[in-house]
């Protein structure tokens, strides 16, 4: 079989031409009239309905500027997240992103001002929320500009005859030295913890067998993040390789060895990357990255992703912690409204947000030193001892909180390091390579792209995944997993043009 992409020179691709590989085939018109009669029902939720119901909420809430901004901001981020939900194409990087800003900086925000109440106080004045709330539009703008500016440059292909050179696909032996790896590092990591037991107990229990085991210290963390991260990440690489040669190839579906190395990575999955040993986050990027993986092409999945995320979000997530500490430690919500513990639990981003406006207007912003931390995270303190500590760390110190786990949203980091020209600038360059890297993954698993080996039908998914724990933050607690991430991506990608290189 020749290989599709030696009969296409480097030429610009348009987005929307009739011979464009990206786009989909024609969907049955039931679909069509499905989406066309959910389509107002959606957009009338999610702008309309939800912030109606949480603005008649009793609490004791000042309808001031800062409201009303933070009703503006929802609304906005909810008629962005229903296109994204009703587009044509699957874009799951800006669709993730619109979720977690309609979710983390607009319901919730908008019903703790509503009740009167926040997960972390404010110890700033009124005017710095405003202005917040305010930073935080300009940066949804700005992503939406970097988006835009993406749509309008056409994509190019990589590949050409003369070169050799093609997309990034996984080099089959060094995949297979990945799993591996990750058979290894997992074996090693549920040892060192003291048996798979422990790994459905909590994940206070996790930490405190982590200190037992020697590998952290109290000046630096790099070696339980280092246990931790290749303990997890390249198991969950290989199952998520795996699992789409499976959905892509009847060869490897008649095939009992891929198929018994798929269960045997499920299994182990379970254990080191099960949502009661990790972080709900965490969680949500296997689970996420998982299913965009096995359903490739499936627009109702993808939509259901997004729809029942804010649905879980609201409901589910701040109930989800139950095995963060053990039976003695644990406190129960106890709340008469779905919105109160939105006020009372985990969506802190936007009064960090104000409280880090706050401690820059006394401390003066770091022009890169937190950036250079998050970069550097790989460096002990032993080694670096001026190293800068995680953005919400800083901030809960300065505040005088006794728990200073609180969350630094990018927006934050980028505020802290470089203002608001270094904000505006970071959000619209990350809404271009979102853009891009979204349109690059529709053509990755359309029947044009490179077949089951490709790297960026597995990476697209893990970053979208992760996206949650990126806009959250802080940087330094978010960089270590994705580097790990990276480097097991970088070590298995081969840019050889190879003919009939898809199995069938």
């Amino acid at each position: 079989m020749t290989s599709v992409h030696e009969a296409a020179p480097s030429a610009p691709v348009p987005e929307h031409g009739p011979q464009d590989p990206v786009q989909p085939p024609a969907k049955p018109m039931s679909w069509a009239m499905l989406s066309r009669a959910l389509a107002v029902p959606l957009i009338l939720g999610l702008v309309c309905f939800l912030p109606a119901v949480i603005a008649a909420q009793p609490g004791t809430g000042v309808r001031d500027t800062a409201y009303w901004l933070q009703l503006v901001l929802t609304c906005y981020a909810g008629a962005r997240l229903a296109t994204m939900i009703l587009s044509t194409r699957r874009r799951l990087l800006q669709g993730v992103f619109w979720m977690f800003v309609y979710i983390a900086m607009g319901v919730a925000p908008f019903a703790q001002a509503v009740i009167g109440q926040t997960p972390t106080p404010m110890v700033g004045p009124r005017s710095d929320l405003m202005t917040a709330i305010a930073l935080i539009l300009v940066g949804c703008a700005a992503f939406d500009l970097g988006a835009l500016l993406a749509s309008r440059r056409p994509l190019r292909r990589r590949v050409t005859a003369r070169s050799g050179s093609g997309p990034a696909t996984a080099h089959r032996m060094r995949l297979r030295l990945l799993v591996v790896l990750a058979f290894a590092a997992s074996g090693y990591y549920i040892l060192k913890l003291g048996g798979p037991a422990i790994f459905f107990t909590s994940r206070q229990e996790i930490s405190a067998s982590v200190a037992v085991s020697g590998v952290a210290s109290s000046q630096s963390n790099v070696g339980s993040a280092f246990l931790k991260g290749f303990g997890t990440v390249p198991a969950l690489l290989g199952l998520l390789f795996c699992t789409r040669r499976l959905v892509t190839s009847r060869r490897a579906r008649r095939s009992p060895s891929t198929v018994l190395v798929w269960c045997a990575l499920l299994i182990v999955n379970l254990v080191v990357n099960n949502p009661i040993s990790n972080a709900r986050y965490w969680f949500l990027t296997v689970l996420v990255s998982l299913l965009f993986t096995a359903f490739p092409s499936s627009a109702a999945m993808y939509r259901s992703v997004l729809a029942m995320g804010v649905v879980g979000a609201l409901v589910l997530f701040p109930y989800a912690d139950r095995f963060r500490y053990d039976s003695a430690g644990y406190r129960p919500v106890d709340s008469s409204s779905v919105f109160e513990p939105l006020a009372t639990k985990d969506y802190d981003q936007t009064v960090m947000f104000a409280n880090t406006i706050t401690w820059v207007e006394t401390r003066g912003h770091t022009y890169g030193r937190q950036l250079a931390g998050s970069a550097l995270f790989f460096v002990p303190r032993s080694v670096w001892s001026g190293k800068p500590e995680d953005t919400g760390v800083r901030v809960g110190q300065w505040m005088g909180m006794n728990m200073t786990n609180l969350s630094a949203p990018l927006w934050t980091e980028l505020w802290v390091d470089f203002g608001a020209p270094g904000m505006v600038g970071g959000l619209a360059l990350i809404g271009y390579v979102a853009a891009r890297t979204d349109r690059r993954y529709a053509r990755a698993v359309s029947r044009d792209g490179p077949g089951p080996g490709s790297v960026l039908a597995i990476a697209a998914p893990l970053i979208a995944g992760y996206t949650f724990i990126l806009l959250r933050g802080p940087l330094l607690q978010s960089v270590g997993k994705l580097a790990i991430a990276a480097l097991c991506l970088l070590l298995i990608t081969s840019f050889r043009s190879r003919s009939g290189q898809r199995s069938h």
